[in-house]
C-alpha cells in the first residue's frame, strides 16, 4: 500500500507531505512491524525514492513500513528561520504515523533511520541525537562535512538553517550540528549507540569526510560498518546500497 499524507505540521507551520509504504506483511501481520524513516538528499524531496529506486518493491520483500518525509533544504535541523524539521521528522512526525498506523512499532529495535547525502547526514544527526528512538541508521554518501574546512557553501543560506550568528562553517564545529562531536559526547557519556552502516562510493566527491568519520568512530572503538566501492553520487548506487545496508541491518546479508 502506498500513501500519499498530507497534514498540517505545527513544528512547522505549515501543510506538509509525506509519502508511506505499508507493505501487505504489514497490513496483515499481528505483532508490530519495523520501519525505516528514508530521508531525501539536498537537492530532492519526499518523492525521491520512490521515483529513483525501487524501495517499494524491497520493502515488500523486507515485510517494512518505509515512510519518506520531505525537509527542504532544512539538513534535519529546526532551522534558525523557524521551521523546526528535527522536531517533525523526530517527534511529530512518529506520533502521526504511529497513530495512524495502529502496527508501526515505537519500540527502538524497530526503527531504523537512512538517507543518502544531505539525508545521510541528517540520518546520523537523529540517530546519535536521540539513540534512545533508533536502533540502526543507514548513512549512503554522507555529507558529514557540514562543519569541516573545504566545504563549498552559501553562507547565508548556512546562516538561515543554523544560525544567524555564525561567519562560517567552522563555527559549527562543537556544536549539535557536528556529527563528529556527536559522536565523542556520546561515547564519552556512556550513550547507546545504533547499528550504524555506512557506505560511500570512491569516485564521489564525499569520500574523503566519510573516510575521516570511519576513522573518528574507529579512534571512539564505536562499532560500525563502513564499505567503499565504485560508485559516485548518483541514484544508480544509492539504488544499489539501501538493499546491502538495510539487509545487513535486518541481519540478511
Amino acid at each position: 500500500m502506498f500513501l500519499q499524507m498530507h497534514f498540517y505540521s505545527k513544528e512547522l507551520s505549515r501543510a506538509v507531505e509525506v509519502n508511506v509504504l505499508i507493505p501487505e506483511k504489514c497490513r496483515t501481520a499481528t505483532t508490530p512491524y519495523k520501519t525505516l524513516w528514508l530521508l531525501h538528499g539536498l537537492s530532492d524531496d519526499h518523492t525521491a525514492w520512490m521515483r529513483y529506486s525501487s524501495i517499494e518493491r524491497y520493502a515488500n520483500e523486507w515485510g517494512i513500513a518505509v515512510v519518506m518525509p520531505n525537509a527542504a533544504r532544512s539538513w534535519y535541523t529546526n532551522t534558525a528561520y523557524g521551521a523546526n524539521y528535527f522536531n517533525f521528522i523526530t517527534k511529530e512526525l512518529p506520533e502521526v504515523c504511529q497513530g495512524m498506523f495502529s502496527g508501526m512499532s515505537p519500540a527502538r529495535e524497530d526503527n531504523i533511520v537512512a538517507g543518502l547525502s544531505m539525508g545521510g547526514y541528517g540520518a546520523l544527526k537523529l540517530a546519535l541525537t536521540c539513540p534512545e528512538q533508533y536502533g540502526a541508521c543507514i548513512s549512503l554518501s554522507g555529507s558529514f562535512d557540514v562543519t569541516r574546512r573545504g566545504r563549498a557553501y552559501n553562507l547565508e543560506e548556512w546562516k538561515s538553517v543554523f544560525g544567524y550568528e555564525i561567519e562560517s562553517a567552522l563555527d559549527l564545529a562543537g556544536s549539535e550540528h557536528d556529527l563528529f562531536a556527536l559522536a565523542k559526547a556520546n561515547k564519552e557519556g556512556g550513550k547507546l549507540f545504533p547499528k550504524l552502516y555506512l557506505w560511500c562510493g570512491l569516485e564521489d566527491t564525499l569520500v574523503d569526510i566519510n573516510y575521516a568519520f570511519d576513522a573518528h568512530l574507529n579512534a571512539l572503538d564505536v562499532p560500525h560498518v563502513f564499505k567503499t566501492s565504485e560508485g559516485n553520487h548518483t541514484w544508480k548506487w544509492w539504488d544499489l546500497h539501501i538493499q546491502n545496508g538495510v539487509n545487513y541491518i535486518l541481519n540478511k546479508d
